[in-house]
């Protein structure tokens, strides 16, 4: 799959802000261009939020950041870049006239991504001298950690523009949803403007308060929501017959007069008042970064549950688990451009504790050793092949016996590195001893793992793939030559 290395975004709001966090967390460098003299102090705020979401988002290694500068002027921000993002204002003659200031500068075979959330591509498109290689890419905020992003091709658009679309927002850890014909908001937003203009009529009429019509989401259908959406709820919902009794069932109620979809109520200053008024009374007493805060760690939540059942969002959290976990994994061997050099303890982790691995003396919780560990011994079978593919196939190893000393203090944000040494492997068995040190040298810890190869397929224990079992083998004939490390086989009080 082709690799972007540079990509610029241009408008740093809300939007624009939330891309530049997902690009650089993904290792893909940024120029941004935003005339707003605020810009700056607005992005840092989201970055902020960003950073603590990814920290929490999944327990593999944190890729280092990548970089991002403003530029002073658009020509330089798109001039090197692979992927341009526009997220300007939702002005069509605005849009247009910033893609021609990029096509006088930009490379013809960068693509050019718009952020609308509900303006035609083909009008995007008009006047441009390459249109097939523009298309909408439509997120949904926080941009940075909901994996939804709605592809949309105008007439023009070429077919590989949207392969390359769809390719690269996969990378990311994003769902592209390519909607296959063009129509004004797409999807989602069609859904939410509808949902939103009964909203307001409730309130106007009366019926019900902002928090009334926020509890009846998120503690009931919102809930259902989240996991199987609208058809597969609805399916549920028909018992063992289905959709199709459902249909049956329930269809007739939509010639009810049960709503006012085809009418707007009049957005005049009553209205706004009641609407704000309520809303402030509702959650005004956090601020907004504290509100998107909650969001965002209840985001986490979610969809590391759904992760947990591989269902929804959850597999797109972890598709890009698995893949942070492989890139971590050839991270690790950055520097090494022929082979391993077997002879000595392979340098499996290097990393710095993040500011919420810490207890309340700051220094490094206890069950972070084990996860540090972890990822070590992770990042280790992955040398020996057992990567994301291999799992999928259904083979992996599984950990039936671990002991940790605990030797070492370290703080938030220190250096640390692990290295990991085989012990022994043949067989189903794979033996492995990681040292836990600190940059300065210090030895902050040892974790002596026991690990089974097992088939994911019947869940019992099974002989590795001939390719695994001979790096293993490799390994373990070069570790045999080096002493015992201290601590070994040791027991608890031994």
């Amino acid at each position: 799959m082709e690799q972007i290395k540079q990509a610029a975004v241009i408008g740093g709001g809300v939007i624009g802000a939330g891309w530049v966090a997902r690009l650089i967390e993904n290792g893909i460098q940024v120029r941004i261009y935003d005339p707003d003299p605020t810009a700056s102090h607005k992005l840092a705020a989201v970055l902020a939020n960003s950073r603590h979401a990814y920290s929490k988002l999944t327990m593999a290694p944190r890729r280092p950041e990548a970089h991002f500068e403003f530029t002073a002027d658009l020509a330089s921000a798109v001039q090197a870049a692979e992927w341009i993002v526009e997220a300007v204002p939702e002005r069509l003659d605005l849009k247009q006239a910033i893609y021609r200031e990029i096509e006088q500068a930009a490379s013809p075979r960068a693509v050019i991504a718009s952020s609308t959330s509900g303006i035609l591509p083909t009008d995007l498109q008009a006047g441009l001298q390459y249109p097939e290689r523009l298309l909408v890419a439509h997120p949904f905020n926080p941009v940075y950690l909901l994996p939804l992003v709605e592809l949309v091709g105008g007439q023009a658009t070429a077919a590989q523009t949207v392969q390359r679309a769809l390719d690269f927002y996969r990378s990311l850890g994003m769902h592209p949803l390519h909607i296959k014909k063009e129509i004004e908001a797409f999807i989602a937003d069609r859904l939410l403007e509808a949902v939103w203009r009964e909203s307001l009529w409730l309130v106007r009429d009366g019926i019900a308060s902002t928090q009334d019509v926020d509890d009846a989401i998120r503690y009931g259908f919102g809930l259902r929501w989240a996991q199987m959406g609208l058809f597969e709820t609805y399916r549920i919902a028909g018992g063992e017959a289905g959709m199709r009794h459902f249909m049956e069932q329930f269809g007739p109620c939509l010639t009810w007069p049960w709503t006012k979809l085809t009418e707007v109520p009049e957005f005049n200053d009553e209205l706004v008042d009641l609407i704000a008024g309520q809303s402030d009374a509702q959650s005004g007493h956090y601020s907004i970064r504290e509100l998107e805060r909650i969001r965002d760690n209840n985001l986490i939540a979610i969809l590391q549950a759904l992760k947990t059942y591989d269902w929804g969002a959850g597999k797109a959290l972890a598709a890009y688990e698995k893949a942070q976990y492989d890139a971590a994994a050839l991270s690790s061997l950055s520097g090494i451009t022929t082979r391993l050099d077997n002879s000595q303890p392979i340098k499996t982790v290097e990393r710095t504790v993040p500011t919420d691995w810490t207890d309340y003396n700051n220094h490094m919780n206890e069950s972070r050793y084990l996860q540090v560990s972890s990822e070590a011994t992770d990042a280790f079978m992955r040398l020996l092949g057992v990567d994301a593919a291999y799992v999928e196939a259904g083979g992996s190893y599984f950990t039936v016996e671990t002991h940790l000393r605990h030797l070492d203090e370290v703080r938030a944000l220190e250096p640390i590195v692990v290295t990991t040494q085989v012990l022994a492997g043949s067989g189903k068995k794979l033996h492995l001893f990681n040292r836990i040190q600190h940059a300065d040298g210090r030895l902050l810890a040892t974790a002596e793992h026991l690990l089974i190869h097992v088939s994911l397929k019947n869940r019992s224990s099974s002989l590795p793939s001939a390719a695994i079992a001979s790096n293993l083998t490799e390994f373990a004939h070069a570790h045999a030559q080096l002493p015992r490390p201290d601590g070994a086989g040791r027991a608890i009080g031994g």
